[in-house]
């Protein structure tokens, strides 16, 4: 995995097996020492012993403590790698849930540590002094030696694969239930006013206190697993113990082990089993482990919406035209296309309109020109150059966007503004907001460039909000300005007031603007109506209403529907 360092996974590895061997060599050491001092030697004999006691006692504190820094500065270093990776792809593939994306991003990458800090430095470094312990054992009594390798082979082997067996199939939908949970909780947070207002709230809560049940028994399972691995490696090791017993006092009688050495043939196994402790846990945390790689992958492996040029055209000199020709384009590979023959003109401080119901493909030409997605046939150029020979960044310089869905800071009305420009001057700032007709309101608050909009802008209003975006994005000067649905979500007085004021302050700017509201544009050049992906008719407002057809329609129903909010015959 990008971000290991060799080097540092085998340093930490070496401190691991340094700290496990102390604490074996400390039992075994401590064994003859307590056994050989009941035979009263001269103290000269037992110097060695109690030196090496003590060195062991500490260098196992020590090694224990290197190997954890180690491990950690290895695990923290690809955490960093990876989460970088993983922000970048989220960045450039297509969207995932918000819950689902903070799950991927947190969760499912910081369970990525577990695979070296629980389970690969642990099972190398048991495997390491687990031999080292059945090498000595054998060497001081065959029997005993024996005993330990068929233990440890049950504790170190057997105990985690029935644990991790037994803990697959509870885990099977663990990293999924998280994400779920996780994903239901975000929206719901999020929804929140809206779900109270229609009381939608119960519903919500009871669907995340089922997910939350399911996500408990999935939990408690894999304990109940993990218990019963632990306790077969604790069996494991006391029969160990006992059998090292049983082998041990026949061969102190026939003379073929020393009596001293009895004590540490027996309470060897004590100290081994300390190596194979976790590794029941180790197995169990390997399988949720994979499976929130699985997870990670997924979005690694995903592939771009959009294919960066090898080599990419320089960004040609403003001023500039944006030309498309029988464009087409959809979001998977053989889907169904989201516009089909669609072309558009868009020369220097030239405004056009796209209009049309939910689906007819309005979003989808958004996103082509901002080199979100490529197409899938056609022509789209700027001053001549196909889109897709100019890299993304630089396309977007030129390009850029006010959506419907802006997204405001928890910070204050100015750092909103000046993220477009973070070296902007106050007064830079004051007039975006003059250009936006929000200037006067921002003056009269008490903090003024300085008021708090809370999170997602809780603080204001709607209409405020889409202001503080557009003045976001007049800052940032795009020579041409996409609108996407900028209106959105707004009732009818305020969104045809914010529409007004985009066209007043785009005058004389290359805009597109992509609405479903019809009021007051009889100020662009021209109107696009979008239906099913096709273009259904073209020209001025004006024009489009002396002749039957969609855009006509569309007006009519307007119209009444505004009427009939007037009147009082529908709810807002």
């Amino acid at each position: 995995m990008t971000g290991v360092r060799p080097a540092r996974l085998l340093l930490a590895l070496f401190f691991g097996v340094l700290a496990l061997g102390s604490g074996v060599a400390l039992m075994a050491t401590s064994a003859w020492l307590i056994s050989r001092a009941a035979q009263h030697p001269p103290v000269l004999t037992l110097m060695v012993a109690i030196v090496a006691v003590r060195a062991f006692g500490i260098g196992r504190g020590v090694f224990r403590y290197a190997e954890r820094l180690t491990g950690h500065d290895v695990t923290f270093r690809v955490l960093a790698d990876l989460r970088a990776r993983v922000y970048e792809r989220l960045e450039r593939v297509g969207p995932l849930r918000g819950g689902d994306l903070l799950g991927r991003l947190v969760a499912d990458v910081d369970a990525v540590q577990d695979l070296y800090l629980r389970v690969l430095l642990p099972g190398a470094a048991a495997a390491v002094v687990g031999g080292a312990s059945v090498g000595l054992a054998w060497a001081l009594l065959p029997a005993a030696g024996a005993v330990l390798l068929a233990a440890l082979l049950v504790a170190g082997l057997l105990a985690p694969w029935l644990s991790a067996v037994a803990a697959r199939r509870a885990e099977s939908r663990g990293a999924e239930l998280r994400g779920e949970l996780t994903a239901h909780v975000v929206d719901t947070l999020r929804g929140a006013p809206e779900l109270i207002a229609y009381g939608a709230a119960p519903e919500r809560l009871a669907e995340a206190a089922r997910l939350d049940r399911a996500h408990t028994r999935t939990a408690a399972r894999s304990s109940a697993s993990a218990g019963a691995g632990a306790a077969l490696a604790t069996l494991a090791g006391g029969l160990a113990v006992w059998g090292a017993l049983a082998v041990g006092v026949p061969a102190v009688r026939s003379g073929r082990l020393d009596g001293v050495l009895l004590a540490v043939v027996v309470l060897l196994p004590l100290a081994a089993f300390e190596v194979v402790a976790g590794l029941p846990l180790a197995a169990r945390t390997l399988g949720g482990v994979r499976r929130s790689a699985d997870r990670v992958r997924a979005v690694l492996d995903r592939p771009d919406a959009v294919r960066e040029p090898v080599s990419p055209e320089p960004l040609p000199a403003p001023p500039y035209a944006l030309r498309v020709r029988d464009l087409r384009a959809r979001w998977t590979p053989g889907g169904p296309y989201a516009l089909d023959g669609v072309s558009l003109d868009l020369a220097p401080g030239r405004r056009c309109a796209v209009v049309g119901p939910s689906g007819s493909g309005k979003t989808t030409l958004t996103a082509v020109l901002l080199r979100l997605l490529d197409p899938a046939g056609g022509e789209v150029s700027l001053n001549g150059v196909d889109l897709r020979e100019i890299a993304g960044d630089d396309v977007r310089r030129a390009v850029g966007v006010c959506g419907q869905d802006a997204h405001l800071f928890d910070t204050t009305i100015g750092e909103n503004v000046r993220l477009a420009r973070p070296d902007a001057t106050e007064e830079e700032v004051r007039d975006a907001l003059r250009r936006a007709r929000l200037l006067d309101w921002v003056s009269a608050l008490p903090a003024g460039l300085d008021t708090y909009v809370g999170e997602h802008g809780a603080r204001v209003s709607g209409g405020q909000r889409q202001r503080v975006a557009l003045a976001r994005t007049l800052l940032a000067d795009f020579p041409i300005l996409l609108l996407d649905e900028p209106a959105e979500h707004l009732d009818v007085a305020t969104a045809d007031a914010l529409t007004a004021d985009l066209l007043a302050v785009t005058e004389g700017r290359t805009t597109l603007l992509v609405t479903h509201r019809l009021a007051g544009l009889a100020a662009v050049d021209e109107i696009l109506v979008l239906s099913g992906g096709r273009v259904a008719d073209r020209g001025t407002h004006a024009g489009l209403l002396s002749r039957p057809g969609p855009y006509r329609d569309m007006w009519e129903r307007e119209r009444e529907h505004d009427d009939a909010l007037t009147a009082g015959r529908i709810a807002p």
